[in-house]
């Protein structure tokens, strides 16, 4: 079909939409999709057999609840976040911390603290590497907020995330930290491993047909917030990965990759109340004051919620 064809047909699909109501913003995305899609099937001789393969696909991708991760792998996540970048250094942003995704595995809810958590429910203690992370919450003039909110998630040594694994306890590795009267928040955990998507699963059927791996290097998820600042969403990662520059997730940014400094000493070993060297990490969160005019850093979705 030349192009002349393919638009005839789509002015005579969009000349169905007759019914009030409808929204003019959902008219032009669903007909900008739709051109683009019917463009492509032409232009690369998309057989029908193909056309329904990725239907059925897309049908098992939702049973299997993939689309976060598939938004995460196909890069399509990190594109959002790079767009939002982009719209905050035009209003004049600048500094502050990187963003990066958010992922599909936060859960509501955490169990909150003042100042300091402790993430692990200790039965990994003794096989994992214990850390202790701490900062400050700053706002864009370098002054510290207290009370800000500063919500922590992370999987466990086998590479999973309590509530989607239900052998862990609730909430496990997952707190909320209301910073302190000087901004200050701390928290101890157990360092995370990688993962890689589920085996067999839809994420690594699509990722093993176009030549891509489906793994994530050791990372800690957080959500920022404090009253009158723009939500930040970020990761740290660790130096030493084996996919810290190559996750499928496209997460990985410059930044977010705070030094890991192993404790020896046995008088601060004492002084944590441990048996055994543990490491330490220092970094502080920035985060941009809300301006009128752009949009919202806070990202609407569906996201899972624990009632326990």
């Amino acid at each position: 079909m030349t192009r002349a064809q393919i638009d005839g047909l789509l002015q005579k699909i969009e000349s169905t939409e007759k019914i009030e109501g409808g929204s003019d913003r959902a008219k032009a995305i669903v007909n900008r999709i739709l051109r683009d899609l019917f463009y492509t099937i032409e232009d690369l001789d998309i057989q029908p057999d193909e056309v329904w393969t990725a239907v059925n696909f897309l049908t098992q991708a939702g049973q299997n609840g993939e689309y976060g991760l598939i938004a995460a792998g196909l890069g399509l996540e990190h594109f959002l976040d790079l767009r939002m970048d982009e719209e905050e250094e035009k209003a004049g942003m600048t500094g502050g911390t990187p963003r990066t995704i958010e992922g599909p595995l936060y859960v509501a809810g955490a169990p909150k603290s003042k100042g300091f958590a402790r993430l692990d429910d200790g039965t990994e203690a003794e096989q994992g590497e214990i850390f202790f992370m701490q900062g400050k919450v700053l706002d864009d003039s370098n002054n510290p907020i207290p009370n800000a909110i500063v919500e922590v998630w992370h999987a466990n040594l086998k590479g999973n995330y309590s509530y989607f694994d239900q052998s862990q306890s609730d909430f496990n590795l997952r707190r909320t930290i209301e910073t302190d009267e000087n901004g200050n928040y701390q928290f101890r955990s157990i360092l995370p491993s990688g993962y890689a998507v589920p085996p067999g699963g839809s994420t690594e059927t699509l990722l093993s047909a176009i030549g891509r791996h489906g793994n994530r290097p050791s990372h800690v998820h957080f959500f920022v917030s404090a009253p009158g600042c723009r939500k930040l969403t970020t990761q740290i990662n660790f130096e030493g990965d084996p996919y810290l520059w190559d996750d499928f997730a496209f997460a990985t940014r410059e930044g977010l990759v705070p030094d890991l400094t192993v404790i020896t000493d046995a008088e601060k070993i004492k002084e944590k109340g441990l048996d055994k060297p543990f490491s330490s990490i220092d970094f502080d969160f920035t985060l941009h004051s809300e301006i009128e005019g752009i949009h919202d850093a806070e990202v609407e979705r569906l996201r899972a919620e624990s009632v326990a």
